[in-house]
């Protein structure tokens, strides 16, 4: 489940982000799931990132992030919820301009069922 989260999440982020991330992975955890996006930024983002004031720059930059993931919210919902079976209560979202990293986490309505690993005897 997490692997096919984060296939989806990548394709999501190339189709309207226009870049993918160079790693991502998803952890779910109950009825919460983390995903870990690095090295997102397009390079017209890092540099409005390395030519502005740093505070001006950072604030811009999560500001146009925020906005867009607030678009496409329905979209990502959709997304987790086709694969987890459940439908995501709230989303929150932050990325460090600093490292690329991209972080966006999902409160599910309740814990997805999952399978039971088989027990070796």
């Amino acid at each position: 489940m997490e692997a096919l989260i984060c296939q989806c999440i990548s394709r999501f982020e190339l189709e309207f982000m226009g870049r993918g991330p160079k790693d991502i992975h998803a952890h779910l955890i109950d009825d919460l799931l983390v995903v870990r996006l690095q090295g997102v930024l397009t390079a017209a983002e890092q540099h409005l990132v390395q030519t502005l004031p740093v505070d001006k720059g950072r604030d811009l930059l999560k500001q146009v992030r925020s906005q867009l993931i607030e678009i496409a919210r329905p979209k990502l919902e959709e997304i987790i919820r086709d694969i987890t079976g459940v439908k995501p209560v709230s989303l929150h979202h932050d990325i460090s301009t600093v490292t690329g990293e991209e972080i966006v986490i999902f409160t599910l309505a309740a814990p997805p069922v999952c399978r039971e690993l088989k027990k070796k005897v």
